[in-house]
């Protein structure tokens, strides 16, 4: 009887936590997404800039800047609330940084935690973008090319493949930040009681 209660409560910790693995982590080499309880798809990292995020309504923030990507990690206080929708605050931001005329929607995914979209810029290059949600946490990822953003597609719709090809500015240089602009902008507030 005794080893049935060991078994139960080694169940019970095991899923407890497979569970509470967040869906985004950022590891020593490597970015991981949490794509089910069983499986964590890992994209290594090489070369990146690192930069922390700082506002009053932020517990963590930091962007990281590598040759494909650009990465914006938030994770808000639990009284705080974005001032629209986060992921269309992003793309806001991102058009404006980018001097868009034209932000052509092409192709969307979406699956619990995840939306990935591609969009068509200026009727010439592709651009890429996966956002990531949680209680508190906001990730917004634009690759330039597809090295991310088709294999962990494929994580979830295995039989996907990326139409877009060849059609990438890749002299495109992010250095901006919700964060950072947060205090002209005003993105968050807090949750009036």
């Amino acid at each position: 009887m005794f080893d049935n209660i060991i078994k139960f409560l080694k169940f019970v910790f095991k899923r407890v936590t497979k569970l509470s693995i967040p869906y985004f982590s950022l590891g020593e080499n490597n970015l991981r997404f949490k794509i089910t309880s069983e499986f964590i798809y890992k994209y290594p990292l090489s070369s990146m800039e690192t930069k922390t995020r700082y506002d009053s309504y932020v517990i963590s923030a930091y962007t990281l800047k590598m040759d494909d990507l650009y990465l914006e990690y938030i994770e808000t206080y639990v009284d705080t609330t974005w001032s629209g929708d986060a992921f269309s605050l992003f793309i806001s931001l991102l058009k404006d940084e980018i001097s868009a005329k034209r932000f052509d929607l092409v192709e969307e995914y979406i699956y619990p935690h995840y939306v990935f979209r591609t969009y068509f810029v200026d009727n010439s290059y592709y651009l890429n973008l996966v956002f990531i949600y949680e209680n508190s946490k906001n990730i917004f990822i634009i690759d330039k090319k597809e090295s991310l953003f088709t294999p962990l597609l494929r994580s979830f719709m295995k039989t996907y493949d990326f139409d877009f090809k060849n059609k990438f500015n890749n002299n495109l240089d992010f250095n901006f930040s919700l964060v950072k602009k947060n205090a002209i902008n005003n993105y968050f507030r807090v949750t009036s009681s």
